[in-house]
């Protein structure tokens, strides 16, 4: 799987993913701090999605003893992910690019699908921006603590900063 979002992850823990923390972030309406210049791209898949690409793979005997990319297939640039979730908050919030780079980072990370859609015939559903508005409806009433500060010094104390 690559970078899942949805509902019922929690967005009070900085470790569960970039979208989470964001999301966190605006609840509170404070700033998505997004690491580098904001151009590296990740593929953003819905939990939804994964849910029909693990079913497809049960119920499918072409899925027996194979592994698969399960993503969308689409590099997503990470500062665009803190924008389309301040637009879908109504937030005029734009996220602050640091410029600062953290060890182990890659820059770009997306799948290739090509074999799930061959074998198996699947491929995503959900858009990323009804994915986030989805996810949006939901965390409208999760709690949402801002813990982005405090992973942040734990990065910096291990000097991944």
């Amino acid at each position: 799987f690559f970078n899942v979002y949805g509902s019922r992850q929690s967005l009070s823990n900085p470790y569960t993913g970039v979208t989470a923390i964001f999301l966190s972030r605006l609840k509170n309406n404070r700033t998505p701090v997004v690491y580098e210049d904001g151009k590296q791209t990740r593929d953003f898949i819905s939990s939804a999605d994964i849910c029909q690409a693990l079913l497809l793979s049960l119920e499918n005997k072409a899925a027996d003893y194979e592994v698969f990319n399960v993503g969308s297939g689409k590099p997503i640039p990470i500062a665009e992910i803190a924008r389309v979730l301040a637009r879908a908050l109504h937030k005029k919030i734009e996220p602050e690019i640091t410029k600062t780079f953290r060890k182990g980072d890659v820059r770009h990370c997306f799948a290739d699908i090509s074999k799930i859609k061959k074998k198996l015939g699947w491929q995503p559903a959900v858009t990323l921006e009804n994915g986030m508005q989805n996810l949006i409806a939901w965390a409208r009433k999760a709690p949402a603590e801002d813990k982005f500060l405090e992973a942040q010094s734990e990065l910096t104390a291990k000097k991944l900063l």
